[in-house]
């Protein structure tokens, strides 16, 4: 969309209702959205229009993690049961990490290099999986500070923090990144559970200390909350 303009400026079909949409903070031209379908698709606006309507990726989110040797016994292995995906977002430091999640209160780290193209076959799944929440994943946010860290706000009232499990691996180099959140690194470092209702919004404040964040819900509130209070919690 542009303010000058009463129509939009591109109009991409999904076929399936889209509960989230972000622009790469990497590039102008890459942008992504999840859906109820249970699919991640990322489009580039510099290839033609073609058939695809500069769509480059479709990856299914219910498919099996690249690795199980992460994984403890509790967690998937194989194929999951499709959900719908509700939340998104881009890695600020990481230009191919995504992180998903959904109905399926399982938060997914995907890297685009590692998933094939617009045809589901000899696809490879999450990197990542991470699990704790109760219900489902509403909102999801990257830190703007630190590459490993990812906030969430679910429907059972809790916002978490979490690492992907990256911090510890070669000065942040993409293999070694990679081969930290498949190494099993990634888990839960703490929580807010202030909120009495669903929580639908989280957003970490790009000034001021590293940890400040928001939160919103039915509850009819914001709340302004620092990360690092309730990290060990």
């Amino acid at each position: 969309w542009s303010p000058t303009r009463p129509q939009s400026l591109l109009t991409l079909p999904t076929h399936s209702c889209t509960y989230s949409t972000s622009f790469s903070p990497h590039s102008p031209s890459l942008l992504s959205a999840v859906s109820s379908d249970s699919t991640l698709r990322i489009y580039d606006l510099r290839t033609p229009p073609s058939a695809s309507n500069h769509l480059t990726l479709a990856i299914p989110i219910h498919t099996s993690p690249q690795s199980s040797s992460y994984s403890p016994s509790h967690m998937p292995s194989g194929p999951t049961p499709p959900a719908e995906a509700l939340t998104h977002d881009w890695n600020k430091y990481r230009s191919t990490v995504i992180a998903t999640a959904g109905v399926d209160r399982l938060i997914r780290t995907w890297d685009t290099r590692m998933t094939g193209g617009t045809s589901p076959s000899g696809k490879q799944g999450p990197v990542a999986i991470l699990q704790g929440h109760e219900y489902a994943v509403r909102k999801i946010s990257w830190s703007p500070h630190l590459s490993d860290l990812l906030l969430s706000a679910s429907y059972d009232m809790t916002c978490r923090v979490w690492t992907d499990g990256t911090a510890n691996h070669s000065g942040g180099q993409a293999v070694g990144a990679v081969e930290g959140m498949r190494g099993g690194g990634g888990r839960e470092l703490g929580r807010m559970g202030r909120h009495t209702e669903f929580v639908t919004g989280v957003d970490w404040c790009l000034f001021g200390a590293e940890g400040w964040c928001a939160s919103c819900g039915w509850d009819e509130r914001v709340l302004v909350w620092d990360v690092r209070a309730v990290m060990g919690r």
